[in-house]
């Protein structure tokens, strides 16, 4: 049984990933009508074995290709090659995937100190003051 590895702990079995080889948009003469050298890769974030806490922030993440159902979809045809295809898609897969399996940490408010605030409002002066310096002179 073959998976694609994600983490040392994680990975996908290929049964829950559905590749599809199509034809590839855009230029490239007589070959791009002729040969399915695009990849169409399909996978079912709600119905995997990928763990809960992933799967959830996989949903929540704004990313055209995951459908409300929670259907993720990569289309990759960069390359000339059905296989290089195959790689880049799985490999966009793996990335997607390794990108929500850290937990970010959490962001402890702070204050500053009393000695940076008192930094701050001197520059403000001082630098209020070089301003000030360059209206016209007054004659008195």
């Amino acid at each position: 049984m073959s998976s694609l590895p994600i983490t040392l702990n994680v990975a996908i079995p290929d049964e829950e990933i559905t590749l599809t080889a199509m034809r590839a948009q855009g230029a490239g003469g007589q070959n791009v009508n002729k040969v399915s050298s695009a990849i169409h890769l399909r996978f079912d974030i709600v119905a995997s074995s990928l763990p809960p806490s992933w799967k959830q922030r996989l949903m929540l993440l704004k990313d055209s290709r995951i459908s409300k159902e929670g259907v993720l979809v990569i289309k990759a045809q960069q390359y000339r090659h059905q296989e290089q295809n195959r790689a880049d898609a799985l490999w966009r897969l793996q990335a997607l995937i390794r990108s929500v399996s850290h937990v970010p940490k959490a962001r402890i408010a702070t204050k500053p100190t009393r000695a940076s605030q008192l930094r701050r409002v001197e520059s403000k002066n001082r630098h209020g003051r070089v301003k000030a310096l360059r209206g016209k002179p007054t004659d008195f």
